[in-house]
């Protein structure tokens, strides 16, 4: 098989994670092997990068900076949400793309994101196969939703699952000190699909967490909400709670629509939030308790100092497979994570087209959910734990992390 010569240009999209600058570090590291690729490219701001012609030159790093990334929250070349067009309907900026990619000689393009992050990537793939621009186009995933479909888990979801347990455990701790019980509400990130959510049942099974807990899966009801926890309360003289943001009533409406004219980003998707605070508000005009909301929000994302080292390790191979399956002519695809059957947890590597991929959801399974009440099942906990396991702290230097800086070198 004759390689594709020519620069690897790597962007990072969507919202950041503990570890996605894990998979940046493993697509450089692995790129700076292969002689067929001559120059390495990160994109500022992802897509909006490249049609502004702002990239970063990673050949000029430190490679000791470069390490620093495994360990290192957020996206080190600056993320995007930008819905490219269909071709048909406007190719204004598929033709800006194609024309930096001529310019630096782009011949391989890996791209790193979630559900939208997979679109964009098959939309150029195809418009760059269309129009006879040899070059191979590979999904790095990456989302703390885990709902990317085809794969069993993503990069990302492990350490937010990890810091969602771990939190819930120290707030069921500190809920419970006082002689006066309390109602607490949590809020989760998940639009539509309850894999952070679900994380929360960790800590209960593990003696310190939720009561009830509430998903985007299964259709939400205030008046059931409010008795719920009034029954919890009354039996245990305190209660703890926690919500997706994305749940929704019967009739398919956001509860944070309740509260607020919906409001809506760039992917036409109704922006999120707050549902946990209106949610607590509610109960305190029910109960009279004391009562708290706590909203998780971006710590979930962005908390490396307690990230999974699977979650990490994984994250890295992700990247690293992915420019491996470049340089060896597969294109048009996402590197995806599977099982292998055995009684010991260990990880396969697959690969999916990016068409299977692009805009479709993965949601919790049927027998993850408790259907007597709002709960989590056990069945869950053997599939997450494994994903939690191991300590990756970032290295500390004056008592805080120590995280990558980098030149960020333009190309102009």
């Amino acid at each position: 098989m004759e390689q594709l010569k020519g620069a690897l240009l790597f962007g990072q999209s969507g919202g950041p994670t503990a570890v996605i600058n894990a998979s940046a570090l493993g697509v450089f590291e692995e790129a700076a092997k292969y002689d067929c690729i001559t120059k390495i490219y990160g994109a500022s701001h992802g897509i909006k990068g490249i049609l502004f012609d702002e990239l970063f030159d990673i050949d000029q790093e430190d490679p000791a900076e470069l390490a620093l990334l495994k360990n290192t929250p957020s996206s080190v070349l600056g993320s995007v949400r930008y819905k490219l067009k269909p071709p048909e309907e406007d190719d204004s900026d598929y033709r800006r793309i194609l024309e930096v990619f001529t310019k630096y000689d782009i011949r391989y393009f890996l791209y790193n994101g979630g559900n939208d992050s997979m679109d964009t990537c098959y939309k150029i793939g195809k418009y760059l196969t269309d129009h006879n621009y040899p070059c191979k186009i590979i999904g790095v995933p990456k989302t703390i939703d885990n709902d990317l479909f085809g794969t069993d888990h993503c990069p990302g979801y492990g350490s937010a699952a990890k810091y969602i347990a771990t939190s819930c455990m120290e707030l069921a701790r500190d809920s419970r000190v006082y002689d006066k019980g309390s109602i607490t509400v949590i809020e989760v990130m998940g639009r539509n699909a309850g894999w952070l959510t679900a994380a929360s049942a960790v800590a209960s099974y593990k003696g310190w967490g939720p009561d009830l807990i509430y998903v985007p899966e299964l259709p939400f009801d205030l008046d059931d909400f409010l008795a719920e926890v009034k029954e919890v309360f009354v039996e245990k003289g305190d209660c703890m709670v926690v919500v997706s943001e994305g749940i929704r009533d019967r009739e398919d409406k956001y509860i944070s629509e309740y509260q607020k004219n919906a409001v809506c980003d760039s992917f036409n998707h109704i922006q999120l939030g707050g549902v946990g605070s209106f949610l607590a508000a509610l109960v305190k005009q029910s109960t009279n308790a004391k009562v708290r909301s706590i909203e998780f929000s971006l710590l979930q994302r962005c908390a490396a100092h307690i990230a999974s080292k699977t979650d990490v390790d994984e994250a890295y191979l992700a990247g690293a497979e992915a420019v491996k399956a470049a340089v060896n002519g597969k294109s048009n695809i996402m590197i995806a994570f599977g099982r292998a059957e055995t009684k010991e947890y260990k990880l396969v590597i697959k690969e999916l087209p990016l068409e299977m991929v692009a805009n479709t959801e993965k949601k919790l399974p049927e027998d993850y959910l408790c259907s007597d009440r709002h709960f989590i099942t056990e069945k869950f906990m053997d599939y997450v734990l494994p994903l939690i396991d191991g300590e990756a702290y970032p290295p500390f230097v004056d008592g805080v992390p120590h995280f990558a800086t980098l030149k960020r070198v333009k190309t102009r």
